[in-house]
C-alpha cells in the first residue's frame, strides 16, 4: 500500500459502510419499511429481497462499466459511453437533482425525529427546523473535513444501529412472536395488486445511492476489486437485514394486525415493538440512535453528491468553480458550501409553509429523487448494453444489463403509476412531482428528451 496516494484510503468496508449508512437502517425501519407496510400489505418484506435481486443484476454491468471509467463521472460518464455525449449531460443534471432531492428530502425526517427525540428526553418541544437547520451545518462541516473522518464516524454509528435491530430480532424471534412465527409475507397469497407494486418501489427508494460506490473510485486500495465487492456486498446486507427486521415487527405485532397498525402511524410501530419486547431502555437508546442513523444518512449523501458535482464542473457541464477542492483537506469544499446552502433554502420553505416535515418534505421531496434515479438506471443499464455488445464485444456483460434495463424499466413504469399510494397527494402535486426530473434532465445544455 505504500504506492497509493494520500486520498486512496479506503477498502471495501470502509465504502460499503459509507453506502449502507446512506440508506440508514434504522431509519427505514422506523419509517420508511412500516409506511411500505401499510401500502402494501404483508408482502412487504419480500419486496426488499425483490428489489435486492433486480438491483444485483443492474449492478453486474454496473461495475464492469466503472472499470472502463475509473468511476470518474459515474451515470454521466456511463451514459455518454453507450447513448452519446447528448444523454450523457442531460443523465449528468439529472443525477446531481435527484440525488439532492433524496438528501434535502431527508432533512424533514431528521428534524421530526430529532425533535420528538428532544421532547421525550427533555420535555422541551422546539420546531422540527430547528434541528434539520442544525443538522445541515454539521454536516456541511464534516463534509468539509474530508472521507476518511466521515467513514470512521458512520462505520461507528452503522454497527450501533445494526447491533439494536439485530438484538431486536433475537428478542421477537425469542419469544415467538405475537401469534407465532409465520411466513405469508413470503408466499403468493400476501401480493394483492397496486398496493404491493407501490411498496416495490417504496423498497427500492430505500436502495437509493447503492451506486455511489462508484463516486469513491479515486479514494479508493485497490479499486477495481473493492468497489465491486463494496457494491454487492452492500446490496446483499441491505436486501437481507430489511427484509428480516421488517418481518421481524410483523411477528412482533401479528399477521392479523401488522397492516393496521402499521397504516396508523408507520413511524411509531417500531418503538411500540422495541418498547414491548426489550423495554423502556431500549425505547431511550432507539431515540438517540434513530436520530444519528438519519444523520449519518446525510453526510453520506453529502459527500456523494459532492464529488458527483466535482466530477460534472471538471466536465464543464456545472460551473467550474465547483470542482475546487479544500486546500487541506481535499475534499470538494466549493461544492459541499452550495449543497448546505441549497439544503437550508429547502429547509426554510417548508418551515415557512408550515408543512408536516415527513410526510410532505421528506415524502413529496424524495419522491422526484426516486423517480430520476431509477431512470439513470435504466439510462446506465441501457448505455451498458450498447458500450459491450458494439465497442468491447462482452455479450454476456451485455446481456445480463438487457435484462436489467427491462427489469428496472417495469419498475419505473409501476413506480411512475402507483405514485399516489406513494406520496398520498392530489393529481396536481403528483404531476409536479414527476415533472421535476424531467425538466432537469431538459435542463442541460444538449437535453436527452
Amino acid at each position: 500500500m505504500s504506492g497509493l496516494s494520500p486520498t486512496q484510503r479506503l477498502g471495501a468496508p470502509a465504502i460499503m459502510f459509507m453506502v449502507v449508512a446512506a440508506a440508514a437502517p434504522l431509519s427505514v425501519m422506523a419509517g420508511t419499511a412500516p409506511f411500505a407496510l401499510a401500502v402494501g400489505g404483508l408482502a412487504a418484506p419480500a419486496t426488499f429481497l425483490i428489489a435486492g435481486a433486480v438491483l444485483a443484476v443492474f449492478a453486474f454491468g454496473f461495475t464492469r462499466m466503472t472499470r472502463v471509467t475509473r468511476g470518474s463521472g459515474a451515470f454521466y460518464t456511463y451514459i455518454t459511453l453507450g447513448l452519446g455525449r447528448r444523454c450523457g449531460a442531460a443523465a449528468g443534471v439529472l443525477a446531481v437533482v435527484s440525488y439532492n432531492a433524496v438528501q434535502f428530502g431527508g432533512y424533514g425526517l431528521l428534524g421530526a425525529q430529532f425533535s420528538a427525540a428532544c421532547e421525550a428526553f427533555t420535555g422541551a418541544r422546539l420546531p422540527w427546523w430547528v434541528f434539520s437547520l442544525a443538522a445541515a451545518a454539521a454536516v456541511w462541516l464534516l463534509g468539509r473535513r474530508g472521507i476518511e473522518l466521515s467513514a470512521r464516524i458512520l462505520g461507528f454509528l452503522l454497527i450501533v444501529e445494526t447491533v439494536l435491530l439485530a438484538a431486536l430480532v433475537v428478542a421477537v424471534l425469542g419469544r415467538g412472536g405475537h401469534d407465532g412465527l409465520g411466513f405469508t409475507s413470503f408466499t403468493p397469497q400476501a401480493w394483492h395488486g397496486a398496493g404491493t407494486f407501490a411498496a416495490l418501489g417504496i423498497a427500492f427508494m430505500c436502495f437509493m445511492g447503492f451506486e455511489s460506490t462508484a463516486l469513491y473510485r479515486g479514494e479508493a486500495v485497490q479499486p477495481d476489486r473493492s468497489i465491486p465487492r463494496a457494491t454487492y456486498a452492500a446490496l446483499a446486507f441491505l436486501a437481507v437485514f430489511y427484509a428480516l427486521v421488517l418481518w421481524t415487527l410483523v411477528q412482533a405485532v401479528g399477521e392479523t394486525k401488522a397492516v393496521s397498525v402499521a397504516g396508523t402511524d408507520p413511524t411509531a410501530m417500531l418503538t411500540a415493538v422495541v418498547d414491548g419486547y426489550l423495554g423502556k431502555w431500549a425505547v431511550d437508546v432507539t431515540h438517540i440512535f434513530l436520530v444519528t442513523s438519519i444523520f449519518a444518512s446525510q453526510v453520506a449523501f453529502h459527500n456523494a453528491i459532492n464529488r458527483y458535482t466535482r466530477s460534472l464542473a471538471s466536465e464543464r457541464l456545472l460551473p467550474r468553480a465547483l470542482a475546487r477542492t479544500h486546500p487541506k483537506f481535499g475534499s470538494p469544499s466549493r461544492a459541499g458550501a452550495i449543497q448546505s446552502a441549497l439544503a437550508v433554502l429547502v429547509i426554510a420553505g417548508f418551515a415557512i409553509g408550515r408543512a408536516d416535515p415527513y410526510l410532505q418534505m421528506t415524502i413529496w421531496v424524495s419522491t422526484p429523487g426516486t423517480v430520476g434515479i431509477l431512470a439513470l438506471q435504466c439510462l446506465a443499464s441501457a448505455a451498458t448494453i450498447a458500450f459491450f455488445w458494439r465497442r468491447v464485444r462482452q455479450p454476456k456483460t451485455a446481456t445480463v444489463a438487457a435484462a436489467a434495463t427491462i427489469l428496472l424499466t417495469v419498475l419505473l413504469a409501476l413506480v411512475i403509476d402507483n405514485i399516489d399510494l406513494m406520496t398520498d397527494a392530489g393529481t396536481v402535486t403528483n404531476a409536479v412531482l414527476l415533472v421535476v426530473p424531467l425538466a432537469a434532465s431538459s435542463a442541460s445544455p444538449s437535453p436527452c428528451f
